[in-house]
């Protein structure tokens, strides 16, 4: 079971409400007041103790700092966290999401069961900046993320999960006027929403954090059948025979190393069957990815589980799609293979047929991740997709570009793409726009084939997402390219060490 998150005035029907910490965010503003020395926020003495701590600057008020404060009998509670907060003016949905991940992170530490989250009327009733149901969301969504443990093999690792099992949102100004009860009903639909859009991140960072030998591509197929089974979707798995008898030039190729045969999964969710607009979410699924004959250096390659971070992106997606039921029709493809040298294994020089009759020279088999997508465009549209959004581990260059705060995209369609990015902003994820260039593409030309599955160095990120285009059949494509947001190598906020589940909420939000 997860956290549960529910609702209500403090104290309402003459009841007390039972927590072990109480949470206030805090502004320095609200702290500068002059009449500050009147003002109570959680308790008489507990303000005194935090007024004395920021006087001194030990506790600025910074935005995600924390002040945490037992309580010594004072109150029910044993903990009263502080957490700063930009001002109301400049305070946005990530702001509050932050803030509810460095509340949740010091309550674990103080190993908090239940919390009382205290919400001024700025949070509740919303704000010009966002709704109380996109407030509601975006703090469930802070909570639930920041109190994430990666689930490990350890002996003890139950011991390593979160204590905390409830959050119950406090109004405490205004709480019994017409516009806060309008609230009330906004504030539940934003819970229910960030509840959802929150474990869907979750499922897919445990996806991401599964070791190779626990997450084959036959295994990442069978995940991708349960998630449709629990929601009620279509699903196909092709196999490697039926891959072969559809041309699937590019999978089979990356996959022929592996003694684990390759997979095509497809699952379609019609919300909207009477519209011909269909989504097409191609995910790239490397379920482990050694570089096959073109090695990789050993150090780090362990981090390679991480190279299906696009297949679990859009399967969260798909899972928040069967949870809410939007009125959209999406067709989610996941191209997985694992890329290993052997006796079998594709070599730089080989040449492969793709689905839709492209030659490809393959000039490194370390981009070996295009290529897969490629028959994953291909199938997706031979499936009615209409327009196309990839999300794929594709490249080490868009770190080099980005470092691992933003993800990198590539479209053919401006509109589509602008599109995606407000989704991402709602959501608080990062990307930015790479070039397009026609020097990029050209890059790909071949001596030997039609194309070459990589060119040089320089725009790698920009000529790794222009391969991929190059199977769009003119369809509105966008490239999300998350080479350096889907594994994190310290907790930063919300975020967290190993898998970080990019790109689902991201892609809720264009649906949702």
């Amino acid at each position: 079971m997860g956290v549960q998150f529910t609702y209500g005035v403090n104290g309402q029907d003459g009841k007390l409400v039972e927590a072990d910490a109480i949470v206030r965010f805090i502004s320095r503003e609200e702290l500068k007041r002059e009449d500050t020395d009147e003002a109570q926020w959680v308790h008489p003495q507990m303000d005194a103790a935090l007024r004395e701590h920021f006087e001194k600057e030990l506790f600025k008020a910074e935005p995600k700092e924390v002040l945490c404060l037992p309580t010594l009998g004072l109150l029910p509670a044993a903990y009263v966290i502080y957490v700063g907060i930009s001002s109301q003016l400049g305070l946005t949905t990530n702001g509050l999401r932050d803030s509810a991940a460095a509340a949740a992170k010091a309550a674990r530490r103080v190993k908090a069961v239940a919390i009382q989250q205290l919400v001024q009327d700025s949070l509740y009733l919303g704000s010009l900046e966002y709704t109380a149901s996109q407030a509601a969301q975006a703090l469930t969504e802070g909570y639930t993320l920041g109190l994430f443990t990666r689930k490990t093999e350890k002996k003890e690792d139950e011991k390593r999960q979160a204590t905390v099992e409830s959050v119950l949102f406090s109004p405490i100004e205004g709480g019994a006027s017409k516009e806060a009860a309008a609230s009330a009903e906004a504030w539940q639909t934003g819970i229910r929403r960030g509840t959802v859009f929150a474990d869907s991140v979750k499922f897919a960072r445990d996806l991401t954090n599964l070791p190779g030998n626990k997450l084959t591509p036959e295994m990442l197929a069978e995940e991708a059948e349960t998630l449709a089974r629990t929601y009620s979707l279509d699903c196909e798995i092709i196999d490697e025979w039926t891959a072969a008898e559809q041309g699937m030039g590019g999978l089979l190729g990356v996959g022929q190393g592996s003694v684990n045969p390759p997979r095509m999964i497809v699952i379609h969710y019609h919300g909207a069957p009477e519209h011909e607009e269909t989504w097409g979410f191609i995910g790239k699924g490397i379920t482990f990815d050694t570089g096959g004959i073109s090695l990789k250096k050993p150090a780090g390659m362990e981090e390679m589980i991480s190279d299906m971070g696009g297949a679990a992106a859009v399967l969260g997606a798909m899972r928040i799609v069967g949870e809410l039921r939007p009125q959209v029709n999406v067709i989610a493809v996941i191209p997985t293979a694992e890329n290993m040298p052997s006796d079998r294994a594709i070599k730089p020089g080989d040449v492969l047929k793709m689905m839709n009759g492209t030659t490809v020279e393959v000039v490194n088999t370390d981009a070996e991740g295009r290529l897969v997508l490629a028959d994953g465009l291909t199938t997706a549209i031979r499936r009615g997709a209409t327009k196309l959004v990839d999300v794929a581990t594709l490249t080490g260059a868009v770190m080099v570009a980005l470092g691992d705060v933003a993800t990198g995209s590539v479209s053919n369609d401006e509109v589509l793409q602008q599109e995606i990015i407000l989704a991402s902003k709602r959501a608080g994820e990062r990307i930015w726009p790479l070039p397009t260039y026609p020097e990029f593409r050209k890059q790909l030309d071949s001596d030997a084939a039609d194309m070459k599955n990589s060119g040089s160095r320089f725009g790698g990120a920009s000529t790794g997402g222009l391969f991929i285009g190059a199977f769009a059949e003119e369809r509105p494509w966008v490239h999300l390219d998350i080479g350096g947001t889907a594994w994190l190598e310290h907790d930063r906020s919300w975020e967290v060490k190993g898998g970080t589940g990019v790109m689902v909420r991201t892609l809720g939000e264009l649906l949702v």
